[in-house]
């Protein structure tokens, strides 16, 4: 009589469902909000007469502070979603000019990435890392030294966005005073070149020309850093595994885990 017994399931591939699904989702969530954004702007651009860069500036000028508060909180807004806070630095370039936009680019920057950090504390480890999508994996391997200068090449690393490194700093709990710090440093080259950019766009001039070319000489510096930090973070990682001096393991023999070798507590 032939069995009708029913195979296993693959147990792994199930389980990796969910995580896939909710990737797909975070994704399909992120490109429908910048989708809305462009159209938003569109929008305007078509059905209401904008005023120029002059009578904004005016007009914020009446506001006093309040323009200023009001930025501020609008650009941590910004920062806490995975919407890129660029365009937030360039506007405070076109604003505010290159040295005032540059304050209040960083210090909105360093408030979103602080009420990132917060929220990941809060709702846990395993959320955050659902949620950061295929940043997940990267964050994670960089952020297992919580050292000030891993987590500074981790901000000004390139192709890596803010927001994943500020949710994944507060799952891992990288300490805070660690993650303010290395935010405050390592946001302030970005912030002012791109908002040096905004202002040499509408007043070029020696200035705003010099702050440009500044901000990206730095930002440049800082990611060769980083990439040759990795580089030699990664060589120092394979030469032991690579390397079959007189008290290394014998071929053939199974390496005992990381974990095995501490021993479960």
């Amino acid at each position: 009589m032939p069995s009708t017994a029913v195979p296993p399931r693959d147990s792994g591939a199930a389980s990796t469902l969910p995580a896939r699904t909710g990737h797909r989702g975070v994704s399909i969530l992120r490109t429908a909000a910048l989708v809305l954004v462009v159209a938003a702007f569109v929008w305007l651009a078509l059905t209401v007469r904008l005023p120029g860069v002059d009578e904004l500036r005016a007009q914020l000028d009446g506001f006093g502070w309040w323009s200023w508060l009001a930025f501020t909180v609008l650009y941590a807004a910004v920062a806490l979603t995975p919407i890129p806070v660029t365009i937030m630095a360039v506007t405070a370039g076109v604003l505010f000019g290159a040295i005032e936009g540059t304050v209040l680019s960083v210090v909105g920057a360093l408030l979103g990435s602080l009420g990132a950090y917060g929220i990941a504390r809060a709702v846990g480890r395993e959320v955050v890392l659902r949620g950061l999508g295929r940043h997940a994996e990267t964050v994670e391997r960089r952020l297992e030294d919580t050292g000030f200068l891993a987590l500074l090449a981790l901000r000004v690393a390139p192709g890596l966005p803010y927001w994943p490194v500020n949710y994944g700093a507060g799952a891992l709990a990288v300490p805070l005073g660690i993650f303010a710090g290395s935010t405050a440093v390592g946001v302030i080259p970005g912030q002012l070149s791109l908002v040096a950019m905004g202002a040499f766009a509408v007043r070029p001039g020696v200035v705003n020309g010099v702050l440009l070319g500044v901000g990206w000489l730095a930002v440049g510096g800082l990611t060769l850093w980083a990439v040759r930090r990795w580089r030699r973070a990664a060589r120092a990682a394979e030469g032991p595994a690579g390397s079959e001096g007189p008290e290394s393991p014998r071929s053939g023999q199974d390496t005992p885990s990381p974990r095995a070798r501490r021993g479960v507590s």
